[in-house]
């Protein structure tokens, strides 16, 4: 899919991986809606972009259904939807005091991660639907998971049960859509140096660095921006979950 002049929505994109998605579009022509909860961040990234800021709670659906509708009025119909937005507090199933994993934290997790990324992608898709195509695609859906979905370690059981849902629910959804013309991709992302990263001590984010095979570093929010043009740009991308992370298996802890 051709991207200049076509709209897109991003959520999460007021940084990390999201803003550095966002910033990529815009410079390929693309007018793009940046849905976020980080209003002075998200309106300093959308002002960069000359693009539109909308506060919103992914996992509200009335609100990201009133969003869609904003940034549509200010955009025209979106063909392209990066989803980042998504939390990862870390907690043992039980801790060091014997007390269980707390029920509500892991409920907030898979409803952000996964709840909140169906909602925006299922909203997303029916308008998507309704547009003429372009070409042979009406539009394109990547989501974010994380190798954390594969190679979860301890403390991340909320973080990786959300994150196997994204992937797991990457083909079905895919199935879904090819009638209407709509791709849907996931990117699991490695220790990539988002802003959570960028908040550990030089040598911590050292060390995790040569974790990674080759390159033996981490990963930076460009890359993941690479991957999603690439996702777009190419048809036959569809249904399938890619790996960015140099080779890198996480070890339990």
């Amino acid at each position: 899919m051709q991207m200049r002049g076509l709209s897109a929505v991003v959520t999460g994109g007021a940084s990390g991986l999201g803003a550095a998605a966002a910033q990529m579009l815009a410079r390929n022509g693309v007018k793009v809606a940046i849905f976020d909860m980080n209003a002075e961040l998200g309106a300093k990234v959308a002002s960069q972009i000359d693009g539109h800021f909308i506060d919103v709670d992914v996992t509200d659906g009335a609100a990201v259904a009133a969003a869609l509708d904003e940034a549509e009025a200010r955009h025209g119909g979106a063909r392209i939807l990066v989803n980042c937005a998504g939390i990862a507090p870390p907690a043992k199933t039980v801790d060091r005091e014997g007390e269980p994993h707390s029920l509500e934290v892991f409920a907030k997790v898979i409803q952000v991660n996964l709840v909140g990324a169906f909602n925006v992608v299922a909203k997303f898709a029916a308008r998507a639907a309704k547009l003429d195509p372009v070409g042979e695609e009406r539009g394109v859906i990547i989501n974010t998971a994380s190798i954390a979905a594969f190679d979860g370690q301890i403390g991340q059981a909320a973080y990786a049960a959300s994150k196997s849902g994204v992937v797991g629910m990457t083909l079905p959804i895919a199935r879904d859509l090819a009638g209407f013309g709509i791709r849907v991709m996931t990117i699991a992302p490695g220790l990539l140096l988002t802003p959570m990263m960028m908040q550990l001590p030089q040598a911590a984010q050292d060390a995790l660095g040569k974790m990674t095979p080759f390159p033996s570093r981490l990963g930076k929010p460009e890359e993941y921006a690479l991957l999603v043009e690439s996702i777009i740009n190419n048809p036959m991308l569809n249904g399938e979950t890619i790996r960015l992370d140099g080779a890198v298996r996480l070890p339990p802890r």
